[in-house]
């Protein structure tokens, strides 16, 4: 597929001490930027009609954003802030995620039943596999980068593709319309929050089992992991509230107060701050991940759909 160059550019640029965050906002049309240090908003992109998806490429230099409406990848140039170019995508997409190894873009298109697999050098499609499960949301890569992991929102499993082979090779039973998935660091287990359940699901990547079923909040659906891997923070959308889960014991243990219908998230590379988008609040929340606190609200645009920080 080509890139089409586009024009669009950011505010001005601002000397930036920290990591950045960036925040898909659904009903804005825009990509908010926020200086994790300071926790301020510096700058916003436009991002077509309707962002959502969202994943920074492994070298730092493009920010990859799905546009619902348009079936397609925007691309931004970090270091200029720009929109550059767009990659055609099924319909409807959602969840896009980049491997670890840094060669693959993957996005979940929901009504095409699809996963998009895209070079992330070339930005030209290399494959779509189709899914068994239906109105997949999220495509998460492994921490090997050979399974992709994907949620079937209208359905109650998770679909394992093999991402060499280029298709679906097994599915997971778990609760109603799951989620948000996020691995361990070793690659050994898998998080899916089902939302309609109110249960995150414990996953046995090697034998594609469940290990556990963790009551969470209501209405649990976004994951994000720790990058040391010993806690697993979990969103639940009707009760405002973030679940802290111990992953060598399965227990919650905190839970922390956010904005209106918190969903997708992103933490710090060192860990120490995760960042939670609230969509009916159309704000951030900073949580300290030392103290288990939030810390400030950060205002963004409208209808906040998830954050990537780089």
């Amino acid at each position: 597929m080509r890139l089409v160059a586009l024009g669009f550019a950011l505010l001005a640029t601002v000397a930036l001490a920290g990591p950045i965050a960036y925040v898909p906002n659904e009903g804005s049309g825009t990509v908010s930027v926020i200086d994790t240090e300071r926790d301020v908003v510096v700058g916003e992109v436009r991002a077509g009609e309707k962002p959502r998806g969202i994943a920074v490429t492994r070298d730092g230099a493009r920010l990859l954003v799905s546009d619902q409406p348009a079936n397609s990848l925007v691309v931004i140039d970090l270091a200029s802030r720009a929109v550059t170019g767009r990659i055609a995508l099924g319909e409807s997409p959602e969840g896009v995620s980049v491997s670890p190894d840094g060669t693959l873009v993957a996005a979940a298109s929901e009504i095409a039943n699809a996963v998009i697999l895209i070079d992330a050098a070339s930005g030209r499609e290399v494959a779509k596999v189709k899914t068994e499960g239906k109105n997949p949301e999220h495509a998460v890569f492994s921490p090997d980068s050979k399974w992709l992991y994907v949620s079937a929102e209208d359905g109650s499993q998770v679909d394992v593709v093999d991402v060499a082979g280029r298709r679906q090779v097994a599915s997971i039973e778990v609760g109603r319309r799951p989620r948000g998935i996020a691995f361990t660091p070793d690659g050994k287990r898998a998080y899916v929050a089902c939302e309609l359940d109110s249960t995150v699901y414990a996953i046995d990547v090697e034998r594609r089992a469940v290990l556990a079923k963790i009551p969470a909040g209501n209405f649990s659906n976004g994951v994000a992991m720790h990058p040391g891997g010993e806690r697993v923070y979990v969103s639940n959308g009707r009760d405002k509230t973030v679940s802290v889960i111990d992953t060598s014991n399965q227990k919650i243990v905190a839970t922390i107060a956010v904005g209106e219908r918190p969903w997708n998230m992103g933490l710090t590379p060192d860990g120490r701050k995760l960042y939670v988008a609230n969509g009916r609040s159309g704000t951030v929340s900073v949580i300290d991940t030392t103290t288990n606190e939030r810390i400030k609200d950060v205002p963004v645009g409208k209808l906040p759909w998830g954050v990537v920080i780089k």
